[in-house]
């Protein structure tokens, strides 16, 4: 499975939100099961622009966040999972793919919706085109049951490439935490936050030491730290750095396996963010359900 986003940038939106958009539309697929090469027609334009589309095509004179146009006119409570052929209907030889539909979006508009809305223009951004492309799948919000159930597959699909709030709270307790790095050999300061199973968090950095078997990961501190009050299980931890992805080393993706496989791991740096479960950074790891009690 793959989509291929056909942009006409008439807002001059940087490369970043270009790759979010990417992101947004590829969870989409793979949170509704689509298995066929995809691909959408995106206009990114200013409240002008889509308030002339609104106008065109839904007789409604004002600017909007998101029109979704899809190729497959599905029936009421039709889902594209349910009829995957019916995509088969719309491949484009030329484009060696289904044309899924047509989606507008207007960036002054996910701007100011992050704003009001307390939340990240990232965050609004991916809501916005995953919401676009469930659209595009067959799913609807006019009825309270169908929108909730829009609205999870749309959490769902977010959560594949996105922190949550709370996620963004541990991020940014763990930048916070990097000031206090003690990193004068490396130059390389990381902080993290690790949220204990009972929802207590617990933060640390990366402590260095001239004889460098003694340096300690900021990631172990933290659990360190919350072990030391008789912590034992995690559900995610959040990591720190400047420069680039600082995602944790092989010591401490062991010592994260000893207490919680299932943990997520969220790193942050100078423009980026990303995640991924523990069993993505450790596969097959050993742990002490692997060790035998005989003798």
């Amino acid at each position: 499975m793959s989509v291929r986003l056909d942009i006409e940038n008439l807002c001059s939106a940087g490369q970043g939100a270009l790759s979010l958009l990417k992101k947004a539309a590829e969870a989409a697929l793979l949170t509704e099961g689509v298995q066929k090469e995809v691909y959408v027609h995106l206009l990114l334009t200013d409240d002008d622009g889509i308030r002339a589309y609104n106008r065109e095509y839904r007789g409604l004179d004002r600017a909007t966040d998101v029109l979704s146009f899809p190729s497959v006119p599905y029936n009421p409570g039709v889902l594209c999972s349910a009829h995957p052929e019916w995509l088969d209907e719309e491949y484009d030889i030329e484009a060696g793919a289904c044309f899924l539909g047509d989606i507008i979006i207007s960036m002054p508009h996910v701007l100011a919706q992050a704003k009001e809305y307390g939340h990240s223009e990232a965050r609004e951004t991916a809501y916005l085109m995953t919401h676009a492309m469930f659209h595009l799948m067959g799913y609807d919000h006019i009825k309270e049951e169908d929108r909730q159930q829009m609205r999870k597959m749309e959490e769902e699909a977010i959560a594949r490439f996105l922190p949550t709030p709370e996620e963004e709270k541990m991020l940014e307790m763990a930048r916070e935490a990097m000031t206090f790095s003690y990193s004068p050999y490396s130059g390389y300061p990381v902080g993290a936050c690790v949220k204990c199973s009972d929802g207590t968090f617990y933060t640390g950095c990366n402590i260095e030491n001239a004889s460098f078997g003694a340096v300690i990961c900021a990631e172990r501190t933290a659990i360190f730290k919350a072990v030391s009050e008789g912590k034992r299980s995690f559900e995610a931890i959040a990591i720190a750095s400047h420069t680039s992805a600082p995602w944790p080393c092989g010591i401490c993706r062991q010592v994260m396996n000893e207490f919680s496989p299932k943990m997520r791991v969220l790193v942050t740096w100078d423009g980026g963010v990303d995640a991924a479960p523990l069993s993505a950074l450790l596969p097959h790891g050993f742990g002490p359900a692997d060790l035998t009690k005989d003798g």
